[in-house]
């Protein structure tokens, strides 16, 4: 019998031309590779339900409204598809469940060892409209 995929949102913020990136942490599913902040749609939840949530979970951020899809993609080897959300928040992030935090650039981040979904998006992002 097939799973239904669980969707799972990955927050696109920006400052000026930078997005915030966040590195997992080693124990986790693609430990110590970048990838965009969010997390996993809960039952009952709206995507902008969902999406503050996370972030306020993961990046201590408050404010947070959720824009436009810019890219959905059925994650590998999982039942995730993840959609990258554009969004914006108030506060300053914090890495409170990931090792690191990092603002670049689409060109940085072709750089940056990213986990499998999200390379693909910055892929996207560098293929232009």
């Amino acid at each position: 019998m097939p799973t239904v995929p669980i969707r799972v949102l990955a927050a696109v913020l920006a400052r000026g031309d930078r997005l915030l990136v966040a590195r997992r942490a080693a124990h986790k599913r693609h430990g110590g590779l970048w990838e965009f902040p969010g997390g996993k749609v809960e039952p009952g939840e709206t995507d902008a339900q969902a999406l503050a949530r996370e972030l306020a979970e993961e990046l201590g951020l408050g404010g947070v409204v959720a824009g436009r899809v810019r890219f959905e993609r059925r994650d590998h080897g999982s039942p995730f598809t993840i959609v990258f959300l554009e969004a914006t928040a108030t506060g300053e992030p914090r890495p409170l469940e990931h090792d690191a935090l990092a603002w670049a650039t689409p060109v940085e981040l072709a750089a940056y060892p990213m986990a499998p979904s999200d390379a693909a998006f910055v892929q996207h992002l560098l293929s232009g409209p």
